[in-house]
Formats: structure tokens, C-alpha cells, sequence
């Protein structure tokens, strides 16, 4: 059975880091490409929100609006206040900034400096928690526990919102996760201390989206060309299930591949939803009798990094919009050492 509800809508989070023509183009996009996508932003009646707009509608379950976008960078380059946010001052769009504190006194020129990160707050950007260094909460050292790594990062994560504060008078205890990599574990630990965490797998956020993993669509280069990110603009968000959302992501001879999807099937019908998995074509999705989710079969042989699935079915009430998930998983090498960025 289909019904239609207000879970079509969707706020899509789009992540950059670089705002420059010399730097890694895995990470940059240039100052004349980025001004076409605020430019399309403007033309396509989409709405740019702060992020805490966005975050304290989903702590009030609020229903989000729809076609609203949320502008964020990741790791505090200099070029983005040089390039990026003269053009966002021009289009007059918020966005958000998530800093390493130990990243700021260490590059002088490739990082902002705290005067830098001041001026940019003052001008109402919202600086955010990236950590205080950029390390990953599941790549543990050799020879360390996995608890006691995951520990010092959080108390880490406590004393860079520390410093955030002192240096801006800002502090939401907004988190990215650097390289996007996260555990369930993780997950609850970061919701007991009270943080809402933004990830790097792509989609839309919906009303359902769990405040341990709302998702961004990367626009950087290989993504930053408009037609696929029409698409990801226009994306809005099926309804998932908390189990779903914080499923388990780490993949190792104690974890096999967790392939099952639960959400409620609105607005789209089951037959038209499809999940490409990277690197190996489209899985075949079985639905549970019910309907109320389906498992998804493909060859589960991984090589060691970061993989992933997205799933997608087209809206029936918003003709030319789909539905959008992305499932992350971090595959360690055989010997269970962790792969290298």
C-alpha cells in the first residue's frame, strides 16, 4: 500500500573543503565552478538554511522544508576564506566551517589562523568540531585497544569544542567525522555526549535522518559538474529506521556485511528501487514480505578501504525526484591493519 506524506521532502548538506584552482583536485573545486553552483542555488528556488536551523528542526522533529540546502567545508583551508566566502557573502548564503584546532598554529598560510577563523565567525559563519586533530575513530595504531583509541579521540573531540569556544564564542557540538569512518559504538557515544555528527556518505536529510549520521553529498571535483549535482540538490530522503541507520559498518572476518534495509515504503513504488554497490554493479534487492524493508545480495568480497552502496527509486508525487540512500563501509587490510587515506 502507498500513501503520501510529508516524508518527500528533504535538506540536502553539500561538503567542500578547497576553493582553489593549485590544491588536490580530489578535494578542490575551482572559485569559478563553485559560483555556478551557488548561481544554480539561487535560480532553482532552493532556500540556504544554517546548519543549526536544519539540526534543531530534527531535535524538535520538526518537519524539514523542502528544497533547502546546507553549505559546509571541512578541515579550515585558507582558500576558503579567500575565494569561498567572498561568493557566499555575495549570494548572502550561511554556511559552516568544521576545524582540526592542532591544524590551525601548525601550516600558516595553507590553514586559517585563529584571527582568520574570529573575522569569520564575527561575520556570522558557524565554526563547527572537526576534531582536534584529523584522525579517524575506528583506525586504531597497532598495539592499541579500540576502546581506549575511541576514548581519546572523544575526550579529544570535548577539548577541541573547548577551544572552538574560547577562541570564537561559538560552541553546538556539531561533529565531522574525519574521513567519514564510524561504528555504531561510536554512534551512541557521541549521542551520549550530545553531538550531532555529519558523515561523508551521500543523501538527502529527512525527517527520520539519526542526528549520529546525516549524510553529505560531496561536491568537490569528480562531483562538482551541475548535472549530477542537479540530481542531489533535487534528492529527498526515504524514511529509515534508527536499526538501519546505525548498522554495523566495519567489515572483517568478525563482521560480516550487514545488507539489510529498513524503511517504509512511501511514495515510491518497491519495484523501481535500485542499489549500485562501487565497484560491482547493481546488487539484487529482495523485499521482506511486509514491505517494510529489503536485503540486498551482491559478491560481499571487498578489497580493504572505504566502500559503499547507493540505493535510489524515483518519487511518485514529485515526477523527476528520487529517493536517495548511501550505506558506508570500512573494509580493514587482511592482516587487520587499517588501509591508508
Amino acid at each position: 500500500m502507498l500513501f503520501f506524506s510529508n516524508v518527500s521532502q528533504a535538506t540536502v548538506v553539500l561538503v567542500y573543503h578547497h576553493v582553489s584552482e593549485s590544491t588536490p583536485k580530489s578535494t578542490s573545486i575551482s572559485p569559478k565552478q563553485f559560483e555556478k553552483h551557488l548561481q544554480y542555488i539561487k535560480d532553482n528556488g532552493f532556500t540556504v538554511i544554517p546548519l543549526n536551523e536544519m539540526i534543531d528542526s530534527l531535535k524538535a522533529k520538526k518537519p524539514l522544508a523542502d528544497k533547502t540546502i546546507v553549505i559546509t567545508f571541512d578541515d579550515g583551508y585558507s582558500d576558503i576564506l579567500y575565494n569561498g566566502h567572498p561568493l557566499l557573502k555575495k549570494y548572502g548564503f550561511p554556511y559552516t566551517m568544521f576545524i582540526n584546532p592542532d591544524s590551525v598554529p601548525n601550516k600558516p598560510g595553507i590553514y586559517l589562523d585563529w584571527q582568520q577563523i574570529k573575522q569569520m565567525s564575527d561575520e556570522g559563519v558557524l565554526i563547527a568540531n572537526h576534531g582536534l586533530k584529523h584522525d579517524s575513530l575506528i583506525k586504531v595504531p597497532a598495539g592499541t585497544n579500540a576502546d581506549d583509541w575511541l576514548e581519546q579521540k572523544l575526550t579529544e573531540l570535548q577539548q577541541s569544542e573547548e577551544i572552538i569556544e574560547q577562541q570564537t564564542g561559538q560552541s553546538w557540538k556539531y561533529f565531522a567525522l574525519p574521513y567519514g569512518e564510524y561504528t555504531p559504538i561510536a554512534q551512541q557515544k557521541l549521542a551520549d555526549l550530545g553531538y550531532a555528527v555529519v558523515t561523508q556518505q551521500s543523501g538527502p536529510v529527512g525527517d527520520s535522518t539519526d542526528l549520529t549520521a546525516i549524510p553529505r553529498f560531496p561536491a568537490s571535483m569528480p562531483y562538482d559538474q551541475l548535472a549530477p549535482l542537479k540530481d542531489k540538490l533535487n534528492s529527498v530522503a526515504f524514511e529509515l529506521s534508527q536499526q538501519t541507520q546505525r548498522s554495523s559498518t566495519v567489515v572483517d572476518a568478525n563482521n560480516p556485511i550487514d545488507t539489510n534495509v529498513e524503511l517504509k515504503v512511501d511514495d515510491f513504488y518497491p519495484t523501481m528501487l535500485a542499489c549500485f554497490v562501487a565497484g560491482k554493479g547493481q546488487a539484487e534487492v529482495k523485499w521482506h514480505k511486509d514491505n517494510n524493508g529489503f536485503t540486498m545480495n551482491f559478491d560481499t568480497t571487498f578489497a580493504a578501504g572505504r566502500q559503499r552502496v547507493n540505493c535510489t527509486a524515483p518519487s511518485i508525487s514529485k515526477p523527476g525526484r528520487y529517493y536517495w540512500y548511501s550505506k558506508p563501509w570500512f573494509v580493514p587490510n587482511k592482516d587487520g591493519s587499517w588501509y591508508k587515506d
